[in-house]
């Protein structure tokens, strides 16, 4: 879609909206009846989003899934989601939220999702937790490479040690693997599979990690790509060169963020929880350009106080334990969700 027609597209349904606000001045005895949850305009700024609550739903009968952890679009603009429920690991969404095909029985740890283009070809890397493994699978499936636990670091002792969660490729196609629920390093190896250099590791320093849940390729600085990784348990992300060199923590407080997802220059985090793990009170954070907090959908507005960011939480009850988020050419956001009753993910519409 071009930029322009996007933009008066965005223009029109902001006007649609003002004339349904507008609405409520006048007398209605059905106000607070039968409200539609999928009403609920979420966010800040040039960053609102319609709630669409019902937009992946299925029959869990024939679809079912377990914690619905990550998703990504593909050059077709299929929603690729991954769940750990191994009657259908990988599902196939189209924009409509119709389920197009399904396959994946085998990884009951399903968590990373990524697609990658090599030589015109799209390719997923799915991360599972309780396998101890990382695969290189086509979009039907067949898996082309594994990784096993990396014992060449010298830093596990077993397989059980090694809990991956998230993959990023570098442009050389370099694999950069974060052990996020193990002992949160970062394990690059080459195209082929072969063991390169691992950082990270937990700790309190700088070039430390406190629960690497996420790592992505950052290349919205032109030709000099670096390695954004989640620091979730200290509630921060940082940044790193691509031979593993710390170059920045920017810091998130009271948001748990979960992977970093770059649509465009802005930088997208799915909130998995602010508070408390016993309440659903997550939501989604969008930064800029400059890594500064912009927008926050079902969260407080982002507040700098002599330039820090101030702590969030949560507004509402939008989401449902969000673990990720998928943006496509209209920036709309698809988000799935952990440990939410067995949840389809949810359509955040911008307007």
């Amino acid at each position: 879609m071009k930029k322009d027609s996007q933009f008066d597209r965005r223009k029109f349904v902001k006007y649609s909206s003002a004339l349904v606000t507008s609405s409520f001045l006048m007398p209605n005895i059905n106000f607070g009846k039968g409200t539609n949850p999928d009403d609920e305009i979420i966010g800040h700024g040039d960053f609102k989003y319609k709630v669409k609550k019902e937009w992946g739903n299925q029959d869990p009968a024939k679809y079912p899934v377990k914690d619905c952890h990550e998703m990504v679009q593909d050059k077709k603009g299929r929603l690729i989601l991954l769940t750990n429920e191994t009657k259908n690991n990988v599902m196939f969404y189209d924009r409509s939220g119709k389920i197009l095909k399904t396959w994946g029985h085998d990884f009951p740890g399903a968590h990373g999702l990524t697609l990658h283009e090599e030589g015109g070809e799209e390719f997923l890397y799915i991360t599972d937790h309780n396998r101890h493994q990382v695969y290189k699978t086509t979009l039907d499936g067949k898996i082309l490479l594994t990784l096993d636990y990396p014992k060449e670091t010298g830093m596990y002792e077993s397989a059980d040690q090694y809990k991956p969660t998230e993959t990023a490729i570098g442009p050389n196609g370099d694999i950069y693997v974060a052990d996020g629920y193990g002992k949160s390093f970062v394990i690059q190896y080459s195209a082929k599979g072969e063991y390169i250099r691992h950082f990270g590791g937990k700790g309190d320093a700088n070039d430390q990690l406190k629960q690497a849940h996420g790592v992505c390729l950052d290349t919205r600085k032109k030709g000099k790509p670096e390695l954004l990784v989640t620091s979730r348990a200290a509630q921060e992300f940082k940044r790193f060169s691509l031979d593993g060199k710390h170059l920045e923590t920017i810091q998130t407080p009271g948001c748990w963020i979960c992977r970093p997802v770059i649509k465009g220059k802005n930088l997208y985090f799915a909130v998995i929880v602010t508070k408390s793990w016993k309440e659903y009170d997550g939501h989604v954070l969008i930064l800029d350009k400059n890594n500064k907090a912009i927008s926050s959908p079902g969260g407080s507005k982002p507040t700098y106080v002599d330039g820090k960011l101030q702590s969030s939480s949560h507004i509402g009850q939008t989401f449902m334990n969000p673990h990720d988020v998928c943006i496509d050419q209209d920036e709309n956001i698809f988000v799935p969700q952990w440990a939410s009753e067995k949840t389809y993910p949810i359509l955040l519409e911008r307007v």
